[in-house]
This record gives structure tokens, C-alpha cells and sequence, in this order.
């Protein structure tokens, strides 16, 4: 039997569109992941980005949910850096009260993980070189130190959290949300408090994570599920793995690793149009690579006038080389080696196109195929 295949959606904005448009698109993709037969259905949080609607997920999870009969629901990821636990809490359980039993938390860290970014810059390591590790490509990796030191970035995070606050280490973030689904919490001298809505919620807890570094770890030593970003990342996932198994500690939740592998997928019924509708995927890339956030989805037509430099396509080459994109044979090929070479219990796919229509058929057709 091959391995689940669950959606990531970030309510992708597209040229000449706007965020209600998205938002729609998003519950209508929804339904249609359903009837499809994919296992999971998550949304990203993203902040100040001119493409991307999910910005608030326990929000659009609740809209999803009410159109939506069985399908498993969940954050891909909730940022940990920009919350406290017990707002997370309280809307995932706000969730589970109205929807019982159908949420994943999935959590990332966010402002830490940009404070790791500059360390690694900082350490001058030599350069990792492309690689093809039994069919899969593993790319150089892209530092994203340069546009988390930027003004933009310092601008946005200054709106995320309080004036002078800082977020958890993760462990203690963690340590405070299963404490509060727990409840009642405590301070040791004997005064409880209780989160409501969230107290009993029945919520499963994953980590997301781009490297073999905190998140990959700490959710192996915790014995909890971890989701790893291939479509992020791809130079990072075979060490993101790695880090995870080698750390997994069993829990009362898992006996095992659970691993989920993401991917960023175009599917449509020929390889040639596959690739024409892909078009717009690396000019979408550069946007977010020159720290603009993501762009509207461009069009086609925008794509091909767009006049590349070597150094613009430089930027994008471990992501447009990493995307599968192709008939549903291609793709489900390229998605085996995938699940091969990472061992994954699960695929995670993200797909976006501009035109609606192509992205729901996309989807229709790698479910279609992967599951003859």
C-alpha cells in the first residue's frame, strides 16, 4: 500500500485576484481534497506576504472544518515565536470543542529559527555541493541569514510580539501547552488556572522543521510526529531525518518515528503541459527569495516575459529542481524516491497554479494515480 498523501494549502493569492478570492479557493480545494481521499488537510501561517492568505490558521481551519465532513485538519506550522501557549491552546481547543477529534497543532519556531540562521552564516561552514543521493536530488542550500537580517524582516517582527518580549525555547513552550491541554496547570504553591476552551482537547502535536537542528530533535526526543520540508528546504531534509530518528525517544504517543516529507507538486495529464503551467513557479520563488514575501501567483504570460539574469535563476535553481512537476506518472515516480529515500510514513504536498481549475486537477490526478 504506498503512504498517505496529505495537502499543505497557503491560500495562495493570485495576479489580478485578492484575499477573499483566495480564502474561497481554499474551502473549495478543501472539499474537493476530501473527495479525493487525501488524509490531511493543512494551512501555514505566513505574515506580511503579498501572496499568501493563511496568515491566522486556527481562523481559516474553523471555515475549513464547517465545509468539510472527515477529513484531518491542522496548522503546517503554527508559529511558536509569535504566540504564547496559551493562545494556541485556546484556539486549537476552541476547534476540537466544535470539530471533536479531527485537529493536528502543528508547530514551528519561527523567531528562533531566525536567530539560527544568522549563527549558521555566522560560522563561515564550506559550502555544501549538489548531490544525488539514490534519485533524489539534494540541491545546495539557500541561506535565508541575509534576509533575516534585513530592515523588512526587523519591521515585521517588530509587529509579531510585544515590545522587549522574547519567545520560549521550545521545550518550555511545549512544556506550557501540554501542561494546559492537561490542566489544570499549576505554580507549584498550590494555585491552579485552566484553559477554556483547550483543557482535554484531543489534539495531536507535531513538529515542523527544515534542518537536523531544535525542532527535528526535540521532537524526536519527545516521541512526537515531525513533519520535514523538502519543499523548504531540500538541501537540509536528508540531515532533518536523520536528526529526528537518531533522537526519537518512544512516547505514550508514538512507539515509533511518525515522519511526514513535504513537496512542492504540479501535476496535469502530459509532461508539456505540466511544465507550461509551472511557468510562474520560479518567478513566485524569486519574490520570496529577495525578501519581498510571495507575490500574487503570476500568470503565465507574466512568467515568460519576465527577463532572467543568471544570478536571478541562481537564487531559485534548489527549489525549481526540487519541484515535481509532470503527468501523474512522472510525479508519482519522483514522490516514490521521495518516500524512499527519506523513509517517510507520509507525503505532504503543496501545489499552486494560477488558474484554479489546474490546481484542483492537479490534485485529482496524483490522488488518482497514487492510489491505482
Amino acid at each position: 500500500m504506498p503512504v498517505p498523501l496529505s495537502i499543505l494549502d497557503l491560500a495562495p493569492l493570485v495576479a489580478g485576484g485578492d484575499v477573499g478570492d483566495a480564502l474561497r479557493r481554499t474551502l473549495d480545494l478543501a472539499r474537493r481534497a476530501e473527495q479525493f481521499g487525501y488524509h490531511r488537510y493543512w494551512v501555514a501561517e505566513h505574515h506580511f506576504t503579498p501572496g499568501v492568505a493563511s496568515a491566522q490558521p486556527a481562523l481559516l481551519l474553523g471555515q475549513i472544518a464547517a465545509v468539510t465532513d472527515h477529513i484531518r485538519l491542522g496548522s503546517g506550522a503554527v508559529q511558536t515565536g509569535h504566540q504564547t501557549a496559551l493562545s494556541i491552546v485556546e484556539q486549537f481547543g476552541l476547534l476540537d470543542a466544535l470539530y471533536p477529534g479531527r485537529f493536528d497543532l502543528g508547530l514551528g519556531r519561527s523567531g528562533q529559527a531566525k536567530k539560527e540562521a544568522l549563527r549558521e552564516q555566522a560560522k563561515h561552514a564550506a559550502p555544501q555541493e549538489e548531490e544525488v543521493v539514490d534519485g533524489l536530488l539534494i540541491p545546495k542550500p539557500f541561506s535565508w541569514a541575509p534576509i533575516f537580517a534585513s530592515k523588512r524582516t526587523a519591521l515585521a517582527s517588530s509587529l509579531l510580539s510585544q515590545p522587549g518580549a522574547e519567545p520560549l525555547p521550545l521545550n518550555e513552550i511545549l512544556d506550557q501547552i501540554f501542561a494546559l491541554l492537561a490542566g489544570p496547570y499549576s505554580d507549584g504553591e498550590g494555585n491552579e488556572v485552566s484553559a477554556v476552551p483547550g483543557l482535554g482537547a484531543d489534539l495531536q502535536v507535531w513538529l515542523l522543521g527544515s534542518s537536523g537542528g531544535e525542532s527535528a530533535r526535540t521532537a524526536g526526543a519527545r516521541g512526537l510526529p515531525f513533519a520535514a520540508n523538502y519543499h523548504v528546504a531540500p538541501a537540509k531534509i536528508l540531515e532533518a531525518v536523520e536528526a529526528y530518528r537518531e533522537s526519537f525517544v518512544p512516547s505514550a504517543a508514538l512507539a515509533a518515528p511518525r515522519l511526514m516529507v513535504s513537496a512542492d507538486v504540479l501535476v496535469a495529464e502530459d509532461d508539456a503541459t505540466a511544465r507550461r503551467l509551472a511557468a510562474p513557479y520560479a518567478l513566485w520563488v524569486h519574490s520570496i527569495r529577495t525578501g519581498l514575501g510571495a507575490v500574487p501567483f503570476p500568470s503565465i504570460a507574466e512568467a515568460r516575459a519576465y527577463e532572467w539574469t543568471d544570478q536571478s535563476r541562481s537564487l531559485v535553481a534548489d527549489r525549481v529542481s526540487t519541484q515535481f512537476v509532470g503527468s501523474p506518472q512522472t510525479v508519482a515516480a519522483r514522490l516514490r524516491t521521495l518516500q524512499r529515500v527519506t523513509g517517510a510514513d507520509e507525503l505532504l504536498i503543496t501545489t499552486i497554479a494560477h488558474d484554479h481549475a489546474d490546481r484542483v486537477r492537479s490534485y485529482e490526478l496524483l490522488a488518482k494515480e497514487w492510489s491505482a
